[in-house]
């Protein structure tokens, strides 16, 4: 196991969210270098594509698990320019800070009642944070309550995860509750083929439908 593979799994394995948040704010300064140059990171682009074709552009968007700014950055490119970053780690928001394309900063942890008020977004994107040790299932009713009606929501999740983390009851209960629509699930993708290339995630997206 390589010293980047030893550093995530250092990362997964953290046994409570303020250990989670420590080790986190450890690794901010290198996060970027190790995902992406070392892991071949991909579920930015692949997330921020999807975003491009339902969310229109003057969209208030949350980055729900924003880390060091990567999808802030993205959906800046692609002319999306009112971005409120979200992290349970202020070490990763200093670095996210730097990229100057969020309009706000929230610390805050994805699977705890989030303090916005109900319907404060048009849409809302978590890449890499519903994982292994990381935001659970129930993180997702949180974002359909911050999310408007019409608005959508997208994420990665991998499959193994969807079938055994919790997330297939959550996602089919909202949508037999009314709360969304699925309008899109992506093919199943190596998100980290140079460091995890066993590992595979879909990028999904809902339409808020009340």
């Amino acid at each position: 196991m390589t010293e980047e593979q030893n550093l995530i799994q250092w990362v997964y394995s953290s046994k409570n969210e303020q250990e989670l948040e420590e080790r986190y704010d450890q690794w901010a300064s290198s996060y970027e270098k190790d995902l992406i140059g070392d892991f071949g990171w991909y579920g930015p682009p692949s997330s921020v594509t999807a975003a491009a074709k339902y969310v229109p552009k003057d969209s208030r968007i949350l980055d729900a698990g924003a880390g060091t700014g990567l999808v802030g950055q993205l959906l800046n490119e692609h002319g999306y320019h009112n971005l409120v970053a979200m992290d349970l780690s202020e070490g990763m928001l200093d670095q996210a800070r730097k990229k100057n394309v969020y309009g706000e900063f929230h610390q805050m942890v994805l699977g705890e009642s989030l303090g916005f008020p109900t319907d404060s977004f048009d849409a809302a994107l978590s890449v890499g944070v519903l994982t292994v040790g990381h935001a659970p299932a129930s993180s997702l009713n949180e974002l359909v309550r911050v999310v408007r009606s019409g608005g959508h929501i997208i994420f990665t999740l991998r499959p193994d995860l969807y079938e055994d983390g919790g997330f297939k009851e959550v996602q089919t209960t909202l949508e037999s509750e009314g709360k969304w629509k699925l309008v899109e699930m992506g093919d199943p993708m190596q998100a980290l083929p140079k460091g995890e290339p066993d590992v595979l995630h879909q990028v999904w997206v809902y339409e808020l439908t009340s």
